[in-house]
């Protein structure tokens, strides 16, 4: 399979492991179109692979990614207002059915984690059955300062329960790969010059069952997640998302994206919180 903006191989014993590599480090692996298309069809593809049991996702360069790519966010300002909701309705609940088609796909996902893992990857990333983060590696949705509503928010309350999650929610603040285990976001944190070998460790060992043995056992677990409501939470998150981006907030970063370019606008918007990481 050959791409232009991820990398797909099998390794491992006997090539049970299949590794996607999102590959865009000069933009810090942000989510493009292109790329959103190409992680798809290597996922279909992996899926009718009967080889392979575990996938690993992870990413180029300096970090796993820094979310949506935005670059073409200031043109979508001047979409007509009668026509924002609807359009932007549209296009997050196209995005929550590729974030669901990964959380109930066939084989068992590994997301693993270092640098940055921001906004859009941070939710990609918690799609994941599970995973493995540099310490170092930087957790969280700063997204939620004024860009929109995340899927995080009904993910992260059955993982690191109610208080956390509200505090990461109204801040945008961040975690560090050894708090977010510390907190049950993560299931391992180890050293950044450890991370791949720790993660294929464990792909190994769960690989060690067939892929099908394995689908039954995920299948199961998220049939519980399921009957609570997961899915129908997750299609809630993309219109509570298309709903705040018609916010007072919203409209305000908007208004200084369109004076100050994307970085400016972000610059202005994170000023008043400091350090990104606040106290977490």
């Amino acid at each position: 399979m050959a791409y232009n903006t991820i990398i797909y191989d099998k390794y491992g014993t006997n090539n049970h492991l299949g590794r996607i590599t999102l590959n865009r480090p000069a933009k810090l692996n942000a989510l493009s179109s292109e790329l959103l298309q190409e992680f798809e069809d290597a996922l279909k593809n992996i899926a009718r692979d009967p080889e392979i049991r575990v996938v690993i996702i992870r990413g180029a360069g300096r970090g796993f990614g820094a979310g949506y790519d935005l670059s073409g966010m200031p043109a979508g300002i001047n979409i007509p207002h009668k026509h924002r909701f609807g359009l932007s309705r549209i296009g997050l609940h196209e995005g929550a059915r590729l974030q669901m088609y990964l959380w109930n796909f066939p084989k068992i996902t590994i997301a693993q984690v270092h640098g940055y893992c921001l906004a859009g990857s941070c939710e990609y990333a918690m799609m994941c059955d599970l995973v493995v983060a540099a310490e170092d590696a930087q957790i969280g949705h700063p997204g939620i300062r004024g860009l929109g509503h995340p899927r995080n928010s009904c993910f992260w309350p059955l993982i690191i329960g109610m208080r956390k999650t509200k505090e990461l929610m109204y801040t945008g603040d961040q975690v560090s790969g050894k708090e977010a285990e510390a907190m049950g976001m993560i299931n391992h944190a180890v050293p950044a010059n450890e991370l791949e070998a720790e993660t294929t460790r464990l792909a190994e060992r769960i690989a060690i069952q067939s892929a099908d043995a394995l689908a039954v056992h995920k299948e199961a677990l998220n049939r519980w997640w399921q009957t609570m409501g997961i899915e129908g939470a997750v299609r809630a998150a993309a219109d509570f998302d298309a709903m705040y981006q018609n916010t007072e907030q919203a409209a305000e970063l908007n208004k200084k994206i369109a004076e100050l370019g994307l970085k400016g606008g972000f610059e202005w918007r994170d000023k008043p919180y400091g350090d990104l990481r606040g106290r977490s």
